[in-house]
């Protein structure tokens, strides 16, 4: 029993708890030594170090009660075949035994900051002893021990000194955990899920809470946070099959440095310069919408809260009765004024606007272009935590017929598209839809008595203008989905959206390409961002891995099995053959089988029928390996007449889902709405002889825009460049370059 419990100890928790318990016996003997005669600071300071390795020793035990509690708890909730209703009703228990062992692990992080302290004092203390150890009365009150010749007590002084330096600094490293999570959850995807669930959770709202969200603690319904949550924690699902963290990240770094042949854009056809310009005009609205100072920070590293603070006006207190009123606005009206003073307009083109923040709220200006004739709706990308809860709730919603009320009946659609359209469900990001619909109440309500048809109605002040919505990033997606509810309202309408999300099923995304633009610049993430990309995102780096020479083909292996299971509850209710077994025996492929079983699995339904084992898992603590009763030695899944002679890393690798794999019951693709064009960074002409000076290299053209595919965008690039490539203002000065070399 005391064996098996060692084995699933950390090894780390095993030398930290063998090096306390020297610095505790060892020091209780020096204590005793030096007790008659040391100064008062350095008794105190050998009173201290013990007691802190006993502390640290008995905390260690509490820490690994509460983590086997906390394990036990979540083992008891996660079987496959327990309903959402059982689960919540455990989950109250499960957010106990977690905030018990987070509060021991946090006390033991006290404990080895006081440690540290203590070594960092006692090492100075030596050091100091070294250099005055001409004085006697010192000599000997550092530690009776070093004041005789007695060679095995100055040894034995300088290991306690060693062990107390060693023990402090490998505890800043290696964490509070003692048990390992895998001793309790080996190979278990639900348990995984579960606790990575509730990490996410108290993580999460922690965060929040430090940001001034002190609300969102407190809670213990499930809110918009635990439904993030259970999102990152489905995830990172793949800890199940025996990777790390640190694997993963090595499979993305691998993925990253392999070199990609340049895609050939040779069929695309190239963008009409009226879609570039208008769409280059209006994107310092949907830019200057970032009123807080996220946009200053990216634009000046250094110097962003001065520009800032000038933006929003407080060095002009003069001007803020001159400036509208907006809703969520602060007192001097600084978000307003720092929307004008970008893009450079008077107060009274501003008539409405929201800068509050809360969940599925979007952030919005509404301003009134008389020389253009057009009313602008420039919508705020994420900027704020709510921001980032509503792109994390990116799972799938139906759209209801309110929701394509623009497209269903419009007369300038054609009829096989609306044929289209009236074939439901269909599917939206369930975060931007609910923002979008709040949205549209806020500018046009229910009984289109809002601002834009105040507006925009007969004989009113803008009266036959256009409207014109623009957006970055998760604004552009929100004012694609308040498009679909204009349209037929106001037919001289048009969305451009830059980088956005993913947001709409295929059929919706095609059905508004006359009326919406997406432009996507170069490699940015924003475009591919979502679960199926990030789902095979994650094969991408096992297959990266996979082909490092160095890889780890025994992990590969494990997630082999891991991807290759099979839900007992499904073969129960359709009592069909299992097709894995059909793989075995080489009935059907292996890439078959991944369509049928290696599905991502995000629905009530098909939550209810994951699976509660694997085809072939591996005992962690045993080492065997079990495929049922009638075999006991490992078989390779995907061994059949047809590829017997097959790797199985790469048989593995073919398995894994790709884009073009699609079964009935995966969860709804997401795309990006509209027209898409994709603006490409061109490699520099380097051909042109150097005496024709560097000015002709400027002069040439480094930027193309074409009209993409968006099934294109359905996966992540891993480039040095994605998360830079969105930044707004550099799909702005692509676009004025791009117009510059064409004119």
């Amino acid at each position: 029993m005391w064996v098996s419990k060692l084995k699933n100890m950390r090894w780390s928790a095993m030398v930290l708890g063998t090096a306390n318990s020297l610095v505790l016996i060892v020091g209780i003997y020096f204590l005793v030594l030096a007790f008659p005669s040391c100064d008062r600071g350095l008794l105190v300071m050998l009173v201290a170090v013990p007691f802190l390795a006993a502390l640290r020793i008995a905390t260690m035990v509490k820490t690994g009660l509460a983590q086997q509690a906390t394990a036990k708890t979540v083992l008891e909730e996660s079987p496959a075949d327990t309903l959402d209703v059982l689960e919540d009703a455990s989950r109250p228990e499960t957010r106990v035994r977690y905030k018990n062992w987070l509060w021991w692990t946090r006390f033991a992080t006290v404990i080895t900051v006081l440690q540290f302290v203590g070594a960092s004092y006692l090492l100075f203390s030596m050091v100091n002893y070294m250099i005055h150890s001409q004085n006697k009365a010192l000599s000997y009150c550092v530690l009776v021990a070093t004041s005789s010749n007695i060679l095995w007590k100055q040894q034995l002084l300088i290991l306690f000194v060693i062990t107390v330096c060693l023990a402090a600094l490998l505890q800043c490293f290696t964490g509070s955990n003692v048990s390992k999570w895998r001793s309790f959850y080996a190979t278990q995807d639900d348990a995984w899920k579960a606790h990575y669930r509730e990490v996410f959770d108290h993580g999460i709202r922690e965060a929040l809470c430090c940001m001034g969200r002190v609300k969102y603690l407190s809670v213990l319904e499930e809110d918009e946070v635990f439904s993030v949550a259970r999102l990152l924690g489905d995830l990172v699902a793949y800890r199940a099959a025996g990777t790390g963290h640190l694997k993963l990240m090595a499979g993305l770094a691998l993925l990253r440095n392999q070199s990609q042949s340049p895609k050939s854009f040779d069929e695309c056809m190239e963008t009409p310069e009226e879609k570039i310009r208008e769409a280059a005009d209006l994107h310092k609205f949907a830019e200057a919408a970032y009123t807080g100072p996220l946009l200053d920070f990216g634009r000046h590293p250094f110097l962003f809260p001065c520009a800032w603070l000038y933006r929003q006006g407080i060095l002009t207190p003069w001007t803020r009765n001159r400036l509208p009123k907006l809703d969520g606005d602060n007192w001097w009206r600084g978000h307003a004024a720092a929307f004008l003073k970008y893009v450079k307009l008077s107060p009274e083109v501003l008539r409405q606007g929201r800068v509050n923040q809360a969940k599925c709220r979007a952030a919005y200006f509404v301003i009134v272009l008389h020389h253009l004739r057009s009313v602008v709706i420039a919508v705020r990308g994420t900027e704020t935590p709510e921001d980032l809860i509503t792109d994390s709730l990116c799972r799938e919603c139906r759209l209801s017929a309110e929701d394509l009320d623009g497209l269903i009946n419009s007369c300038l659609l054609q009829r096989d598209v609306k044929e289209s359209l009236m074939s439901f469900p269909h599917h939206a990001h369930s975060g931007i839809v609910e923002a979008a619909r709040d949205l549209f109440m806020q500018i046009e309500g229910s009984d289109s008595t809002g601002l834009l048809s105040s507006l925009l109605g007969a004989g009113c002040e803008c009266g036959g203008y256009s409207i014109r919505i623009v957006g970055h990033s998760l604004g552009g997606a929100i004012g694609a989905l308040l498009g679909l509810r204009l349209y037929h309202r106001y037919p001289n309408l048009h969305v451009y959206t830059y980088g956005p999300l993913p947001c709409v099923d295929s059929v919706v995304a095609n059905a508004c390409s006359e009326f919406i633009t997406s432009i996507v610049y170069n490699n940015e993430f924003s475009a591919r961002l979502s679960v199926g990309s990030l789902l095979r995102l994650q094969g991408a780096a096992i297959t990266a891995m996979s082909k490092d020479s160095e890889a780890n083909s025994a992990m590969i292996l494990r997630l082999a099995r891991h991807f290759l299971n099979v839900s007992k509850h499904q073969k129960d209710r359709t009592q069909v053959k299992d097709p894995a077994s059909d793989a075995i025996s080489g009935a059907i492929s292996a890439e078959k089988l991944s369509h049928q079983i290696c599905r991502p699995q995000f629905d009530i339904k098909a939550s209810e029928e994951q699976d509660e084992g694997f085809l072939a898992c591996k005992d962690a603590r045993t080492g065997e390996t079990d495929f049922g009763a009638d075999n006991d030695q490992f078989t390779n899944p995907f061994a059949s007449d047809a590829i017997a002679n097959h790797d199985p890393v790469s048989e593995f690798m073919e398995s894994v889902p790709r884009s073009d794999s699609v079964s009935p019951t995966d969860p709804p693709e997401m795309y990006l709405p509209g027209l898409v064009i994709h603006i490409v960074a061109q490699p520099r002409n380097f051909d042109m002889p150097i005496w024709k000076g560097w000015g002709v290299h400027e002069k040439t053209q480094s930027h193309k825009a074409y009209i993409a595919d968006r099934e294109s965008f359905k996966d992540m690039i891993v480039s040095p460049s994605m998360f830079l490539d969105h930044l707004p203002w550099r799909c702005h000065d692509a676009m004025l370059k791009l117009l510059q070399a064409r004119s």
